[in-house]
C-alpha cells in the first residue's frame, strides 16, 4: 500500500459484515441495535504538537490539539465510545525528555481515555517513571502478560477491564512484547513475561465465558506481522478463541482498513493499527443487534489534519 495516498485519503471505511442489505447508517437508527464507536491510537511516541508545515511526508499531521477536537467531535455524534491507547505512549519528542510523560499523560486525561497497554518505550523513563506518571491520566493501564509482583507497578496493572455500554458488556485485555533484548533490564526491573498468546488466551476466556462479556478487544503492542515465527498481531489472532478485536501497535502499520483472520474456532477476529505519531486516530463502529445475534462493522481511519 503508498502510505502518502492513504494518509491523505480520509474517512475510508469498508463494511465487513451485513445483516442482510441493510446499511450500518440505517440499522444504527433502530432501537432494537445498539452502535458502540471504538477509536484509537498507537505509538504517539510523545508527538504533543502537529508535523512541522516544512513541505515532508506528514507536515501539518497529528497533534494533540487537533486529536482532542476530533473526539470531541465524534463525541457529539455517538453515544458509546470507547478510546483506547496500544502503547508506545513516551518517547520521540523534547517533550518527554523534559517532562518525562507527564504531559503526555495529562493531556490524555483531558482527551478522555477510557484504557491503555504498555508499550516497550514506555519503560523509557524506568519502571518508576512509568509508575509516577500513569496516574495523571486517569485511566487504567491494562497487561495480562507482564507479572509486577516484585516491582513497584504492583497491583497497579489490570489484566482486563470491562465497559458497561448501553447494557453492553466490551472485555478489554492487553498483552506486550518481549522486553528483554528490546529494553534495558535496569528499565523494567523484575517485570516477569509470560507467554502472550496463551495469558491472551486465558484472560479473554474468563471475559467471554465466566464473566459474559458480548465483545472482548485485545489492545496489543506485538507488532501487525512479520517475516519470521514471531508472535504478532496475526499470530495471536490466527491462535486465539475468544478475541473478536485486537487493536495493535509497535510495528507502526498505516492499515487502509481491518485485517480479517480466523481463529481457532473458524470465526472471524478483526486486527486494526492506526500508524503512529498520533497521524491518525483509529475508528471502528460496531452494531450489536440487541439479542446479541449479528454485528455490523465498519472502520475509517482518519487523518488528523
Amino acid at each position: 500500500m503508498n502510505r502518502r495516498a492513504f494518509i491523505q485519503k480520509i474517512g475510508l471505511g469498508a463494511t465487513l459484515m451485513v445483516a442482510g442489505n441493510v446499511s450500518l447508517s440505517a440499522l444504527e437508527t433502530k432501537p432494537e441495535f445498539i452502535k458502540l464507536t471504538i477509536l484509537h491510537t498507537n505509538d504517539v511516541h510523545s508527538w504533543i504538537e502537529p508535523f512541522p508545515d516544512n513541505g515532508s511526508r506528514y507536515a501539518g499531521k497529528g497533534g494533540a490539539a487537533k486529536r482532542a477536537a476530533l473526539i470531541k467531535k465524534i463525541r457529539g455524534e455517538s453515544e458509546n465510545i470507547l478510546l483506547l491507547d496500544c502503547g508506545d505512549i513516551f518517547q520521540g519528542t523534547p517533550y518527554f525528555n523534559f517532562f518525562n510523560g507527564e504531559l503526555e499523560y495529562t493531556l490524555m486525561k483531558k482527551m478522555g481515555y477510557d484504557a491503555a497497554t504498555i508499550g516497550n518505550h514506555d519503560f523509557d523513563a524506568g519502571i518508576e517513571g512509568l509508575a509516577e506518571q500513569f496516574p495523571k491520566g486517569g485511566f487504567p493501564l491494562i497487561n495480562c502478560n507482564y507479572n509486577f509482583s516484585n516491582t513497584i507497578l504492583n497491583g497497579k496493572v489490570l489484566p482486563y477491564k470491562i465497559f458497561n455500554k448501553q447494557g453492553l458488556k466490551i472485555g478489554v485485555l492487553g498483552v506486550g512484547i518481549e522486553l528483554r533484548g528490546l529494553v534495558p533490564e535496569n528499565m523494567y526491573g523484575e517485570t516477569q513475561y509470560f507467554e502472550p498468546i496463551k495469558e491472551a488466551n486465558r484472560t479473554a476466556a474468563i471475559l467471554k465465558n465466566d464473566l459474559k462479556c458480548d465483545y472482548v478487544i485485545c489492545l496489543s503492542h506485538l507488532g501487525y506481522k512479520y517475516k519470521s515465527a514471531k508472535v504478532s498481531d496475526t499470530v495471536l489472532a490466527q491462535n486465539s478463541e475468544n478475541i473478536d478485536l485486537i487493536l495493535g501497535g509497535h510495528t507502526h502499520t498505516f492499515m487502509k482498513k481491518p485485517d480479517t483472520q480466523l481463529n481457532k474456532k473458524g470465526k472471524q477476529v478483526l486486527i486494526n493499527q492506526a500508524g503512529w505519531a498520533g497521524i491518525l486516530l483509529g475508528r471502528l463502529d460496531i452494531v450489536f443487534e440487541r439479542n446479541r445475534k449479528g454485528r455490523c462493522t465498519t472502520c475509517s481511519n482518519t487523518i488528523i489534519q
